[in-house]
């Protein structure tokens, strides 16, 4: 419930450029930074003492105190209109068109209730899905109306989620010509760059339970996109998955990583790290899993300067990159590097 109502209020922040602060009714800070006690009060009181105006309200019934810097007549004002804002939120979403409750839902700015009504509201099945993030830089319309017109069940939607990206939320379908939402969604990405003639990135979450379970799809699919570009990942479809390392990595505190880069590498070993060809040689040979002369083929090397490189890298590090615990340890080695 506070996580919703600190959305609730930091939209109205952003929208009106008003600061505010919130309390339970027991007096406890939910959001803001007031550092005054409320007082007691029936519905609004200007407290100059604390130079606070104080007024109450409700989300989803509970009850809640809030505070607003000035105890002048347009604070007094304010509190009733906030304090109505603020009430009514809740019922708002309920609204809004199927596709922009869609977006909202996705970004997570929609409750679970929200979401359970939006299942009943709009027939949405019990079955299994999961979200698709797109990254085009083409015309959002554009690709949600391409996109819309690959939905394979009447329950998949395309939607524009802000800034030019989209997603797309499939359901599982036994009738589905593609099995898996990795290949799915290599399939839009080549219907993009046939038809509108746009080399798009796309993301792929892992499979929801259910629908109410779709935003943290869709976190996840932001997150593939995001974490491909640290990488520099290849190719146009990159999953969750993939970058679980990487994720695991990202949410230990800074101090520490660099700790950890600093017990891995010298100063000298840190410096290749800045050769980029020595490093995307070395990330070339892990993708085309240690093998030396599918490496040599992709780069258009010649295998003796493969292994040269290699041998270099060994000689610097410590890392037989043919070893594959070796290679794991380079991998996070460059990640590591690339985060601190």
């Amino acid at each position: 419930m506070n996580a919703e109502l600190r959305k609730v209020i930091r939209q109205i922040r952003e929208n009106t450029g008003i600061e505010l602060s919130c309390f339970s009714e027991d007096g406890k800070l939910v959001y803001g930074d007031c550092r005054a006690t409320p007082p007691a009060f029936e519905t609004s009181v200007q407290d100059a003492a604390s130079g606070y105006t104080f007024f109450r309200t409700s989300y989803r019934g509970e009850p809640f105190v809030c505070a607003l810097s000035g105890v002048d007549a347009v604070q007094k004002n304010y509190a009733f209109l906030l304090a109505d804002m603020i009430e009514n939120a809740a019922g708002r979403v309920l609204h809004l068109p199927k596709n922009e409750f869609m977006r909202r839902i996705l970004l997570g700015e929609c409750s679970a209730a929200d979401v359970r009504k939006f299942v009943t509201k709009y027939g949405v099945p019990d079955k299994p899905c999961c979200a698709l993030a797109v990254s085009s830089g083409g015309e959002a319309s554009d690709v949600v109306s391409l996109l819309a017109q690959y939905a394979e069940s009447p329950s998949d939607c395309a939607v524009s989620v802000g800034s030019g990206d989209c997603a797309f939320v499939r359901f599982t379908d036994d009738s589905s010509e593609y099995p898996s939402a990795t290949d799915f969604a290599s399939f839009l990405a080549r219907s993009m760059e046939e038809e509108l003639g746009i080399s798009a990135q796309i993301g792929v979450g892992c499979m929801a339970r259910n629908f109410e379970e779709i935003t943290r799809s869709y976190q996840q699919a932001s997150a593939a996109l995001r974490m491909s570009a640290i990488c520099n990942s290849k190719g146009s479809v990159h999953t969750y998955r993939e970058f679980m390392l990487i994720k695991m990595l990202e949410d230990i505190p800074d101090a520490k990583r660099a700790e950890y880069l600093a017990g891995l590498l010298d100063s000298e070993a840190r410096e290749i790290l800045k050769d980029e060809d020595m490093v995307n040689t070395a990330e070339e040979f892990l993708e085309n899993n240690l093998n030396v002369s599918e490496t040599s083929r992709t780069l258009y090397m010649h295998r003796n300067t493969l292994m040269y490189r290699l041998d270099k890298l060994e000689r610097i590090t410590g890392l037989n990159l043919r070893k594959f615990s070796d290679a794991v340890t380079f991998r996070v080695i460059t990640i590591l590097n690339r985060l601190v």
